[in-house]
């Protein structure tokens, strides 16, 4: 089985196109893919994460 690729955050934001603060705020609200912390502190979201995000974005628009 293949191994879920993850992203650093800066490039889901590049993807994305949003801010780190808008990013953060919707976070708040619950709103935005789930972020993993790395031991050493640096935040990945996993691809499947993204694209269900992503998938969920759309039904809402709908």
């Amino acid at each position: 089985m293949a191994r879920d690729e993850k992203i650093k955050l800066p490039d889901v934001l590049k993807e994305i196109k949003m801010s780190r603060a808008a990013f953060y705020r919707m976070r708040a609200r619950g709103q935005a893919p789930r972020i993993q912390k790395l031991p050493n502190g640096q935040l990945r979201v996993s691809r499947a994460d993204l694209d269900a995000w992503w998938a969920s974005c759309e039904q809402r628009a709908a």
